[in-house]
């Protein structure tokens, strides 16, 4: 078939603006704009198995950040664009709310977790976005620990309290702790607080950075170090710590912990993290699908989302991507032993009842940096300092409520929506 440029297309390159290598996209075909898939053997996966047996003809073309955005809304001041498709993760997808079309009738989202559908409709309405792809971060445990679970406790539904009380019993059974946890330099400690600790225990992540329900998380936390392995401190990932069987029991991204799954796959659990008194924290690097108002061929596009949200593609993006389904489905025998063992504890934990999901940070530029720092200072402080949680709660929501300003940056889940700087109380 015959390849011709688009008008749209030539007017951005007229504007200096690349439209990737090949700057030609089949005029019958549905243009899949992604910030997703970008490494070249992705890429390549995506269009000859992921996109192979799609109902209408695909270009896929990916790009990053700048500029995806720049083109996307270039075509929608225009009013008049040539993408059908948006692929990207919820943060992204956010800046562009008013622009996605309302996609409830579709009914891609019969099978998607509820708390899932809920940010995918981006504090509206309407169906703005259709949750993709997710990655995460969960629990994991040595099968020898399961014995001194307390009693009455369901590792798929445990409570922080019940870890604590788990932990405890390792430490004085097994002469000495065996709960680990990644608080090494390059340990992913921040998004623990951020997107666990308190979504679990303050439904926030930052309005409620000094409140009754954050003192009480952290007073929990300092409970659960007292049976948490010492060398914690020097762990960056986790994986290694669990083959070698320092710890038992450990919690991080379901990357650092693939290669204890793949090496010891009958040794090892994964389960959802617990949950507090506000639900149970999870942070999802959640990933979606939308359609712009602009897409020349709405009906295309939908049939093109709709497929992309099938059982059996979902799969085959997971073997493309290594991101997970977020349809609950059955994960083949011959997929790698992590993503058979995690796949399940994913599913659970966006699937229960209780689920609270603390996005990845949005709008915050240069100064996340500052911004994860705030929570590993309190950690520092309150935990291996021993200093009073409430006197560091009220010190660092200073340093956390001049950040936000300065970013002017809105709330994002589980925080309501603001206007202007999410405000700390």
């Amino acid at each position: 078939m015959k390849q011709m440029k688009r008008p749209a297309a030539q007017l951005l390159v007229g504007m200096g603006l690349s439209l990737l290598a090949t700057a030609s996209v089949n005029a019958q075909s549905v243009l899949f704009w992604s910030t997703q898939a970008t490494p070249v053997n992705e890429q390549k996966d995506v269009r000859e198995i992921v996109l192979k047996n799609s109902p209408v003809p695909v270009e896929f073309v990916t790009n990053n950040d700048g500029p995806y955005f720049t083109r996307l809304n270039a075509e929608l001041q225009a009013g008049k664009g040539s993408i059908g498709v948006l692929g990207a993760l919820h943060g992204g997808l956010s800046s562009n709310t008013k622009d996605l079309q309302d996609l409830s009738k579709l009914g891609a989202t019969a099978k998607v977790s509820p708390a899932f559908v809920k940010l995918g409709k981006l504090g509206t309405a309407e169906q703005k976005y259709v949750p993709w792809m997710q990655a995460t971060f969960v629990m994991a445990a040595n099968k020898k620990a399961l014995p001194y679970l307390p009693a009455g406790a369901d590792i798929n539904k445990l409570t922080y309290d019940q870890l604590v009380a788990w932990s405890k019993n390792l430490a004085e059974k097994t002469g000495g702790p065996k709960f680990g946890f990644p608080a090494g330099p390059q340990g992913l400690k921040h998004r623990f607080f951020q997107g666990y600790l308190y979504p679990s225990y303050a439904d926030s992540m930052v309005t409620e950075y000094r409140s009754a329900g954050a003192e009480a998380g952290w007073n929990m936390f300092k409970e659960l170090w007292k049976y948490t392995h010492a060398s914690s401190t020097g762990f960056n990932q986790m994986q290694e710590p669990l083959k070698n069987e320092q710890v038992w029991v450990a919690f991080d991204h379901i990357a650092r912990l693939a290669d204890a799954f793949n090496a010891k796959p009958n040794d090892f659990v994964a389960f959802p993290a617990p949950s507090g008194p506000t639900g149970r924290g999870f942070m999802p690097v959640l990933a979606g699908l939308a359609v712009p108002k602009t897409a020349p061929d709405k009906a295309g596009a939908e049939k093109l989302v709709a497929y992309l949200m099938t059982p059996e593609v979902q799969l085959a993006t997971l073997r493309a991507t290594n991101f997970f389904p977020t349809v609950d489905i059955k994960i083949p025998a011959d997929m790698p032993a992590s993503v058979r063992i995690t796949a399940e504890a994913i599913a659970k934990q966006a699937g229960s009842a209780d689920a609270n999901p603390g996005l990845l940070p949005v709008g915050l530029g240069a100064l996340g940096g500052k911004f994860n720092q705030v929570y590993v200072d309190t950690f520092e402080r309150v935990v291996l300092a021993g200093q009073p949680v409430r006197a560091v709660l009220d010190e660092q929501a200073a340093a956390l409520r001049k950040i936000m300003q300065e970013a002017n940056a809105p709330c994002w889940e589980p925080d309501k929506p603001s206007v202007g700087a999410c405000p700390v109380k």
